[in-house]
């Protein structure tokens, strides 16, 4: 009944969000949506069901209340190098396990974290092609986070973080929606493991107001996202451990809108679905000392990631289903995959990723990671 209970609460949490945009065009700023950590990159993003590490602060909270270690993770990568050089990201978290007397002696887990990415300075140019001055484009994101158990077998975590958005430009400069913006979001999030080898993550990120943007005036929306994933561990002993982590994301910023208002729910539905991210990660750990991933990742509505095929000159992303389905789609180009390895014992480990596969242009995309999983064992 107290499962039941808790799942009803985070459901109605997720309906009842009084900052659902009535902006259909209005996507969902992307400040957030970047994958911050080596392995969640090489799993495709495939975190929610898993979140074992420090990371769990980004994609899944409540996995905190499970661990019983301090932990902590700092990451470096690069941002599209194919585009513009220059970017790149910086992120770190770390959190450690307390006895709250208040809670009758249960065990808490609190984090932190921080996120910061830039573009680099961009030039800007009026519209008779005149150097005007460069943006120093950056975006940045502080959170803390708490968990419990509420349960043996179900945790929860919520989280509050700030964000903070700069474009900084010349006030002489009349282009885009410019200048800074700050905003708070709350996290909510779950994981039940009804068995050892199985466990079931979802959460509700970035609820919140949208971010205004100052002196512009400009307003996008937080990209306010709902995860679903499993992470299910087929094989586990001293010499071999098998993780397998399917995952749906859905961007929640304009979800049924229908302009026209003539669209079945039907068709609505089928939209939606389509839009949504699909996520598969395999992770295969050989001795508890080197670890292999690889992650399928599809964003038909951006165009990253699935199976992309080309036909008459044309090139076209599809979901794996339709693909492996359908005919005469075109030749194969690239597929949607993302990969990465680590190596380390249970205390250090140092991982490597890349997800540039998942791009039409060319690019390279590397990120680094090193992970303390027992912060009191390097002391």
């Amino acid at each position: 009944m107290r499962i039941t209970a808790i799942v009803a609460l985070f459901i109605s949490s997720l309906l009842a969000n009084p900052y659902i945009d009535p902006d259909p065009a209005n996507t969902g700023e992307g400040a957030l949506m970047l994958w911050p950590t080596a392995t969640s990159t090489a799993l495709a993003g495939a975190m929610t069901g898993l979140a074992d590490e420090a990371d769990a602060t980004y994609f899944n909270s409540a996995g905190l209340a499970f661990q019983t270690t301090s932990k902590a993770n700092l990451d470096y990568g690069s941002l599209l190098p194919g585009v513009q050089r220059g970017m790149y990201f910086i992120s770190a978290a770390a959190g450690a396990p307390l006895r709250m007397l208040s809670l009758r002696s249960r065990n808490v887990y609190v984090s932190g974290s921080l996120v910061y990415s830039t573009a680099g300075k961009i030039a800007i140019v009026d519209d008779w092609g005149r150097f005007l001055g460069r943006v120093n484009v950056w975006r940045g994101n502080a959170a803390g986070h708490m968990a419990m158990l509420l349960t043996n077998s179900l945790g929860a975590g919520i989280g509050l973080k700030v964000v903070h958005n700069s474009t900084r430009t010349p006030e002489y400069s009349t282009r885009g929606p410019i200048g800074e913006a700050t905003g708070v979001a709350v996290d909510l999030a779950i994981l039940y493991r009804p068995l050892s080898q199985v466990s079931i993550g979802a959460t509700v990120s970035n609820l919140g107001p949208t971010m205004v943007y100052r002196p512009s005036g400009g307003a996008f929306s937080m990209p306010r996202i709902a995860r679903l994933g499993l992470c299910w561990t087929p094989v586990e002993n001293r010499k071999v451990r098998l993780r397998v982590m399917p995952e749906l994301d859905k961007l929640l910023v304009g979800m049924f809108r229908d302009t026209t208002g003539r669209k079945p729910f039907g068709r609505k539905l089928e939209k939606e679905w389509k839009d949504a991210w699909k996520a598969l990660g395999v992770e295969a750990t050989a001795f508890r000392l080197v670890s292999l991933r690889l992650g399928y990742f599809e964003d038909l509505t951006d165009q990253l990631g699935g199976i992309v095929l080309v036909k008459d000159g044309q090139t076209y992303h599809y979901g794996l289903w339709d693909a492996l389905s359908r005919k005469g789609l075109g030749q194969l180009k690239s597929i949607g995959l993302c990969w990465g390895f680590g190596v380390g014992n249970n205390t250090l480990r140092f991982d490597i990723s890349s997800d540039a596969a998942i791009y039409d242009f060319p690019t390279s995309n590397w990120k680094l990671q090193l992970t303390c999983n027992d912060i009191g064992r390097l002391f």
